[in-house]
């Protein structure tokens, strides 16, 4: 019985594992919207947007050498899976007066997906 339990247990674990590498995927193919105008990665830097490194808990307007509008500055938003989920559906309805002018990703899944991405990078861009 505990052979059959531990065996159950490494096949979830193996499924699980999987599931996050294809959420991860889907991610990864969903940020190319966002490719042309912010850059994530250990040789990231600013474009026409700011580069994404070390997303997850920043407070929203802060990155170096990025000139962000008042609006976004000023948002008080901090980075995590509500607030993101929650701005990339509309972002020029979630901070009026934004610089970002895109539509938004409007499907859950794949909004999960892009931030599961964006957040697996560490502020130097290599991934946790």
């Amino acid at each position: 019985m505990m052979k059959r339990m531990m065996i159950a247990a490494a096949i979830c674990g193996g499924a699980l594992a999987t599931a996050s590498a294809q959420d991860l995927a889907a991610g990864a193919t969903s940020f190319k919207k966002c490719a042309p105008c912010h850059d994530i990665g250990e040789k990231a830097k600013n474009k026409v947007g700011p580069m994404l490194n070390g997303i997850e808990n920043r407070t929203s307007g802060t990155v170096a050498g990025y000139s962000y509008s008042e609006a976004n500055k000023t948002s008080g938003i901090v980075w995590n899976d509500a607030s993101f989920l929650e701005y990339i559906k509309n972002p020029p309805a979630k901070i009026p007066k934004t610089k970002m002018v895109f539509v938004g990703i409007k499907n859950e899944d794949e909004a999960r997906n892009l931030w599961a991405y964006l957040k697996q990078h560490g502020p130097d861009g290599i991934k946790k």
